[in-house]
């Protein structure tokens, strides 16, 4: 049984020794004109949405969803976002596979994420991505509401999807 645990212990050893070895030589590639592979997409992609489920206070939006505090949020969402996850309605805007991890498209995909994780990320942004912080706590108020408009983007109310295409129309 000593020899299993030891073998165990050994194997773990040069396999940290291999992946240190393989990251500190520069063997991995970093060039951002060539895609990412599909193993380094899927463990960024748990990476950080594992990190800001453990990070991200489970707390209720302080900001009720009414279709005027939607409509205010789409607005937030027009102006500070939609230009890297997209315009709802309209072609990608994105970056595609040059920003990674790769950008969401939010009007299309939508999210997974709870109202307090989207705050969380907008507030805090993801190190190494296109996701830049928006740490102004004066701004706390417009993050919530912009977290509420995305958690509902696809399934707005006839009047607050009303309000966001008159908001889009005044963007042109």
């Amino acid at each position: 049984m000593k020899s299993f645990f030891l073998g165990v212990i050994a194997t773990l050893a040069v396999l940290l020794i291999g992946v240190l070895g393989y990251l500190c030589l520069g063997l991995a590639e970093v060039r951002a004109d060539l895609p990412p592979s599909q193993l380094e997409v899927l463990l960024m992609k748990r990476a950080v949405h594992a990190s800001v489920r453990r990070q991200a206070p489970e707390v209720p939006n302080p900001i009720p969803p009414t279709d005027e505090n939607l409509i205010a949020g789409a607005k937030v969402y027009l102006d500070g976002c939609a230009g890297c996850h997209g315009t709802p309605g309209k072609p990608f805007g994105g970056k595609g596979p040059v920003l990674f991890p790769p950008i969401p498209e939010l009007p299309v995909v939508g999210t997974g994420l709870s109202e307090s994780q989207i705050f969380y990320v907008a507030k805090h942004g993801i190190r190494r991505s296109g996701m830049f912080a928006d740490a102004d706590p004066k701004d706390d108020e417009s993050l919530w509401k912009a977290a509420a408009f995305l958690k509902r983007m696809n399934s707005l109310s006839p009047a607050a999807q009303a309000g966001v295409a008159k908001l889009m129309q005044g963007q042109h």
